[in-house]
């Protein structure tokens, strides 16, 4: 996997230079829907600015990774998946590093909703 921005599928993504069927973007970041969604609702977020993973992340991205968990939450909302009570709700899923999942090296956040089971993610 490269860890490299010229070569990163989501910053190309991101860029426009690969079509995505976007749910949401603004001068920080871009969601979209992940084209081998694991459930009804897979939307993936990321942040524009290319960061390999979450372990790359300190004090310095703190304020980043908070808006970027905001903006799930958001999202969520308007897609119509937010925990509103009962057995609602949604996950989020922050896969990091080989051991953990992770198979494109730019941090992302997967937002996944609906019945299950689902076919990834645990």
């Amino acid at each position: 996997m490269s860890h490299d921005r010229s070569t990163c599928l989501f910053c190309k993504i991101a860029d426009g230079l690969i079509p995505s069927t976007r749910v949401y973007e603004d001068d920080e970041f871009v969601a979209f829907r992940d084209i081998r969604p694991a459930a009804q609702t897979h939307v993936l977020i990321i942040p524009r600015e290319h960061i390999p993973t979450l372990a790359d992340c300190g004090e310095n991205e703190a304020p980043l990774l908070g808006r970027m968990f905001v903006l799930v939450a958001r999202l969520a909302r308007e897609l119509g998946v937010s925990y509103t009570g009962g057995e609602t709700g949604y996950r989020t899923v922050v896969n990091t590093g080989p051991g953990g999942g992770q198979e494109v090296y730019h941090l992302h956040a997967h937002l996944l909703a609906g019945p299950r089971p689902w076919q990834r993610m645990g």
